[in-house]
């Protein structure tokens, strides 16, 4: 196994001092077991995976942690009613068991159960439309069942009365509203926590975790890596390579053929809702299986999102969403709110690509969410499509083939019981400390007492609840290096351009600070 001398051996803590020494370790002795290329949630899961079974393990990332598609979810970790629905039961099954996984082992820290609302209003659904909800919804809970998740933590099915309704989401329309349908699913406090989560937890168990690398000239059996910040370059020899670069996977591997998918959110204040407890869920017109969501999120915010659309060309570092997306967006969900929505109402937007496996033609909305794991004519074992929920099982998949096709001496994956830093079961966790802001708490889980430990609980900027300690945190234990790593990764105060404005001065002081 990869190991770390001195104090961050054993430890989670990923900061730049790390970062250089282990960069020049690896430099002298470039020979590992497993190259993971790609710093999003399925690399990060493939890295945990690796070292967790004795492997040594390099993880690149050519820009930062959750950098693309993982940190442009709905942050939902769900069951898999929609592939349900089109009758996808395996993918289906897939997501349901690794939704337990996260909520009740690895990270029921960052992941936390979620009311969704589907309100019962006079013409919002076709007739008949709101019986075949409920079937998808009792379905969905057999899923559950099947999977081992409790009840307790997942409630069942229900009908709520229009007074219930009002309660969990304040802004839906109250002409011609009966009541709603109540499911239950999961939701992640931020998706971008969970990638650092997880390299973290990687790095503890002897994985290099190395960003701001960018990985070239790959080869089943090595790459050339060069430092973004130095400019150093060497090439790394690895008895396997595994490329989980996502929508860049093409770019790594040629041999990879992917149709992306635009999947767009837009972010208004909670208060709009009036400070919904529930996801508001609204059934897209002419679909039985697509919905529009509004989902109650961190910072005083909503998310409403999403769509699926073609995203033919170039892949942008960041894509945008377009005209007739949020327009769709906001049509969408104010047939079903007391108060429309306008765009002056839209305080930030943000689109993902989903890196779905090119099958042929049909609407992307119809191509599989299932992943592949492939080798490449050079060696290069590439896994691709999937979700994020299941990014676990995309993990296992692919070291289980690298593993196999290398003769790689590895013990069996045991991540299904290996609990994130920050998790309740994790050897550093220690509870909360009684003066810890609750969002805080919600943030870092049992990583709060360490936190604390940072700096102080003043906020970064008024009507912002991060913490400067958290701003320090992510310097010293997270693995960021500049402000737009803080603001956009490890909080998600960029989200909306204003807030990042209010605040990145005082980020950058702290970052400063911290460097030196």
């Amino acid at each position: 196994m990869t190991t770390t001398a001195g104090p961050y051996a054993g430890t989670t803590r990923l900061d730049a001092r790390r970062r250089a020494l282990e960069l020049d370790a690896l430099a002298d002795a470039p020979v590992v077991d497993l190259l993971v290329i790609g710093g999003g949630v399925t690399g990060a899961g493939a890295a945990l995976d690796a070292a967790a079974r004795g492997l040594r393990t390099v993880l690149v990332e050519a820009r930062d942690l959750a950098f693309g598609t993982s940190r442009w979810s709905s942050k939902l970790v769900h069951g898999g009613l929609r592939y349900l629905a089109s009758g996808r039961i395996g993918v289906a099954r897939e997501s349901a068991v690794e939704r337990g996984v996260l909520m009740t082992r690895t990270a029921p820290h960052l992941v936390r159960p979620m009311p969704q609302l589907v309100p019962l209003i006079n013409g919002l659904m076709r007739p008949g439309q709101a019986s075949l909800v409920r079937a998808g919804f009792v379905a969905g809970d057999a899923l559950r069942l099947s999977a081992g998740t409790p009840g307790a933590l997942l409630p069942r099915v229900r009908r709520v009365d229009a007074q219930r309704a009002r309660q969990l989401v304040p802004g839906v329309r109250t002409d011609g509203l009966s009541g709603g349908l109540v499911a239950h699913d999961g939701q992640l406090v931020d998706d971008a926590r969970l990638v650092v989560a997880l390299a973290r937890t990687a790095a503890q168990y002897g994985a290099t975790v190395l960003t701001r690398v960018r990985a070239e000239q790959v080869t089943g059996t090595s790459a050339r890596l060069t430092d973004g910040l130095t400019g150093q370059s060497f090439t790394l020899n690895a008895h396997a390579v595994v490329n989980a670069s996502g929508v860049w996977a093409g770019e790594v591997d040629p041999s990879i053929r992917l149709r992306p998918s635009r999947g767009t959110h837009l972010v208004v204040d909670a208060a709009a809702l009036g400070h919904p407890t529930a996801a508001l869920t609204v059934p897209v017109p002419g679909s039985t299986s697509r919905f529009v969501f509004a989902l109650p999120q961190q910072l005083g915010r909503v998310a409403i999102g999403l769509t699926d659309e073609d995203a033919p060309g170039p892949i942008p570092d960041e894509p945008q969403p377009t005209d007739g997306e949020i327009a769709f967006l906001l049509d969408t969900v104010n047939a079903a709110l007391r108060t429309m929505l306008t765009k002056a109402d839209v305080r930030g937007a943000y689109a993902g690509l989903r890196p779905l496996i090119d099958t042929g033609d049909g609407a992307t909305a119809d191509l599989s969410r299932e992943h592949a794991v492939l080798e490449s004519p050079e060696g290069v074992i590439t896994v691709v499509g999937g979700k994020l929920t299941t990014y676990r099982k995309m993990a296992q998949d692919a070291v289980d083939t690298a593993a196999r096709l290398r003769g790689l001496s590895a013990r069996a994956c045991w991540t299904s019981r290996l609990p994130l830093v920050g998790a309740p079961a994790h050897r550093d966790s220690r509870p909360a400390p009684a003066d810890a802001p609750d969002s805080l708490r919600a943030r870092h889980g049992g990583a709060a007492h360490e936190v604390l430990a940072a700096g102080d609980l003043a906020p970064i900027a008024d009507g912002l609840d991060v913490t400067r300690a958290e701003i320090a945190y992510a310097m010293t234990h997270e693995g960021a290096l500049d402000a737009d790593d803080v603001l956009h990764r490890r909080t998600r105060i960029g989200l909306v351009a204003e807030d990042a404005g209010r605040a990145r001065s005082a980020v950058e002081e702290l970052v400063a600070a911290t460097a030196r």
